[in-house]
């Protein structure tokens, strides 16, 4: 586990921290692209969430090709709500094709549902295993596109995503030098395969933004009663830079962004006693990783 509450990154503003060398201030509860957003066919539920969320100030924006119609909803967002609202936020998408020729056609998809000439943030999505890495990294790879993409404005920065196993981020992280990870992190972390001592130091020590999902293991958590979503939203955003939340109704949106506000990190021995309360339970929270 981190130790360390992650430190503020704007004078003006003590809620807004810094996404790593990036330089963009977030939120520590930022919007996440599952939840209502994972939907076909439900804009009118769907689009209000965004809306509300950018009302309330959300810095930065999750979105993916594979959230079925995540991309279209935060294009109409973007559209109701105006120019204004799409320069406001640190908009993030990524990639889970391989290859760049496809990667590329498929992050020209994504600009046109998004209604945007450029991504703030573009990450190899979901890496599991060597092979991914090897296909990535290898000639007319992915890793390719993404560079490609950012020499010719399409995409500010670069990042990677992974909850699967920490060694594979690692490595991949030892090939290149991203600008961001986003890594599974909830009190069930420590139980196997940890994230927050291995990918989450790394990155610190790279200098890395640092985004955490899974917090609530997919409402798991809550619905179980082991944890209320404030504790786990601190436990997360204490040693991230932001936690990305899926919701599903404007209430959420409003209960979460609030817990952002006047954000108070959560003190290390309160951290080991959550982690210690879930421990009988661990797997049960951290199903998304290897066997």
């Amino acid at each position: 586990m981190s130790s360390a509450a992650v430190g503020l990154g704007a004078a003006g503003d003590p809620d807004l921290r810094k996404l790593g060398k990036t330089g963009a201030q977030v939120l520590p509860v930022s919007l996440g692209g599952e939840g209502i957003l994972r939907t076909t066919g439900r804009a009118r539920e769907a689009v209000p969430v965004i809306l509300e969320a950018l009302r309330l100030g959300v810095r930065y924006c999750d979105t993916a090709p594979a959230y079925e119609q995540s991309q279209d909803y935060y294009g109409a967002a973007f559209r109701e709500a105006g120019p204004e609202a799409r320069q406001g936020v640190f908009l993030a998408s990524k990639v889970h094709l391989r290859g760049r020729d496809e990667a590329l056609r498929l992050l020209d998809d994504s600009l046109k549902r998004l209604g945007t000439a450029y991504l703030d943030l573009w990450q190899l999505h979901d890496l599991r295993d060597e092979e991914d890495l090897d296909l990535i990294f290898a000639k007319g790879g992915a890793i390719e596109a993404a560079l490609r993409a950012q020499a010719d404005g399409r995409v500010r920065f670069i990042g990677l995503t992974g909850h699967h196993d920490p060694k594979i981020l690692l490595e991949a992280m030892r090939r290149h030098g991203f600008d961001s990870v986003l890594c599974s992190l909830n009190p069930a972390d420590p139980h196997r395969r940890p994230f927050a001592s291995t990918v989450v130091a790394e990155a610190r020590r790279q200098g890395m933004g640092v985004v955490g999902m899974k917090v609530l293991a997919a409402g798991r958590l809550v619905h179980d009663v082991a944890a209320t979503p404030v504790e786990l939203i601190r436990y997360a955003a204490s040693q991230v830079d932001t936690v990305i939340i899926g919701c599903s109704s404007v209430g959420e949106v409003r209960a979460n962004l609030a817990a952002a506000h006047h954000f108070q990190a959560m003190p290390q021995d309160a951290m080991v006693a959550l982690e210690r309360r879930i421990a009988p339970r661990a797997s049960r929270y951290d199903y998304f990783k290897a066997d």
